[in-house]
């Protein structure tokens, strides 16, 4: 939401903004929309890498049965 928020028309339909002449003139600065997406790419990636990290975590299906005893080393 944050990658695609900023350059919608959604961002300038905003209540602080309307209500703050500051705010809305900072909300329309390239640069603020720019570090708005970039928060939101660097958030994606890492909840992607987070994922990613738990799915190969997982045990795999084949590995044993369930209710097996645990194997000896």
């Amino acid at each position: 939401m944050l990658v695609v928020a900023p350059w919608t028309a959604l961002w300038h339909r905003n209540f602080f903004a309307e209500t703050r002449p500051w705010l809305e003139a900072l909300m329309a600065n390239g640069f603020v929309r720019g570090g708005v997406t970039g928060v939101g790419v660097i958030t994606a990636v890492a909840g992607l890498r987070d994922l990613t990290a738990a799915i190969l975590r997982r045990p795999s299906a084949s590995s044993e049965p369930p209710g097996a005893p645990p194997a000896a080393q």
